[in-house]
């Protein structure tokens, strides 16, 4: 057991100081007066630096150099963890883009496996595809994508304890199957989708309660009369998204003005590559047998069409206070709990409080990550 202190306390709320936070093996078990720590306990000193709960990344397809869907393997999860790691992410769902049955089945086995060795880093898998739509595909590999058949249904339901996200298009699937697989556990999210307004509202009713990177490969709000996907977002009561907030993705107004709606509900998403967090010599990748260019923090195919990005989630929290305006609380909690609602567990992550898992990020007051906590442990 040992006590974080001289440092402000940013819970999940509130900016606080003079604030201890005690830690007993990986949970935090006391939040008090750095004056009433007991003159035994061990203290860590963190200088002033600004602490928070640690980063969750809802849509990670890959970072520092690897991709998932090119290595299905705990050895590709262990490089995304150490990567996120330097960016303040301390859970994620590493994002299967659109593949083969076979692939999904290995990727549901290795995040499994991973899962039961590794608690509350992987916190999932992420399935983006193949259940989508080919006029929006982007750059999915249009070969693949198909209907959800009943023996993947079945198998995906099974296994729902480690499949936390299904994005898929609800114009291209069965209402019953959506309800389905919302009822065995796994969020279904909406994306890659050509869907009207009452289509993706009628996803919602089926039990669809995310939108997949908000504005990207869906459909606009046309004018008054054509609402569209993302109108139908912003009208729902109850449908969180993720956004991707690098500059290049989503205009920075565009990101305040589903702020104002969505508020609460506004997740910080990366959808990163390997490019994020692999340093200036990378300039291409593999994407699902795809050439990607990485130019000037952008990551295109030879068309321009986007593959991923390259944002980090503190690069993400920096853009949404410097560029986008919002307050540095605000950005914090889209980046940590907000994040941690929409995946129900906010009851063990995304806020420090008695009884939470101590997954923190230890903050500069420029914003660079300094340290991170995983399961009470110092990371780096």
């Amino acid at each position: 057991m040992f006590a974080l202190t001289h440092c402000t306390l940013f819970d999940g709320e509130r900016l606080l100081e003079r604030q201890a936070v005690v830690i007993k093996q990986d949970r935090i078990v006391a939040i008090q007066p750095e004056a009433n720590l007991g003159a035994e306990l061990p203290r860590h000193s963190l200088n002033g630096a600004l602490l928070s709960a640690g980063f969750i990344d809802l849509q990670l397809n890959g970072c520092g150099g690897v991709m998932f869907n090119n290595d299905i393997s705990t050895r590709t999860l262990d490089t995304m963890h150490r990567t996120n790691l330097g960016s303040g992410t301390t859970s994620f769902l590493p994002t299967l883009i659109t593949s083969p049955d076979r692939d999904m089945q290995q990727a549901v086995a290795v995040t499994q496996d991973y899962m039961a060795r590794h608690q509350h880093r992987v916190l999932g898998l992420h399935l983006e595809g193949p259940y989508t739509n080919l006029e929006r595909k982007g750059i999915h590999p249009a070969a693949q994508i198909r209907q959800l058949d009943e023996p993947m249904l079945e198998f995906l339901c099974r296994h729902a304890a480690v499949i936390a996200k299904i994005t898929l298009a609800p114009e291209c699937n069965n209402p019953a199957h959506i309800r389905r697989l919302q009822a065995a556990g796994i969020m279904v999210a909406m994306g890659h989708t050509a869907a009207s307004y009452d289509e993706a509202m009628a996803g919602f009713d089926a039990g669809v309660g995310f939108a997949t990177h908000l504005y990207n490969a869906m459909t606009p709000t046309l004018n008054g009369r054509s609402p569209g996907a993302v109108g139908a977002v912003f009208d729902s009561e109850s449908v969180y998204a993720g956004i991707i907030a690098d500059g290049v993705h989503v205009h920075d107004a565009n990101v305040r003005l589903a702020h104002k709606v969505l508020g609460q509900r506004l997740c910080l998403v990366t959808d990163a590559t390997a490019a994020a967090g692999a340093g200036p010599e990378l300039t291409q990748f593999d994407f699902c047998g795809t050439p990607v260019l990485v130019r000037d923090g952008r990551c295109v195919d030879e068309h321009g069409t986007l593959g991923g990005s390259a944002l980090t989630m503190i690069a993400g929290v920096k853009n949404l206070v410097e560029r986008v305006g919002l307050p540095l609380e605000e950005a914090l909690c889209m980046a940590s709990l907000y994040p941690a609602r929409a995946l129900g567990l906010d009851h063990e992550l995304g806020a420090i409080a008695v009884g939470k898992v101590a997954n923190l990020v230890v903050l500069s007051h420029q914003l660079d990550v300094k340290a991170t906590l995983v399961n009470g442990r110092f990371s780096t």
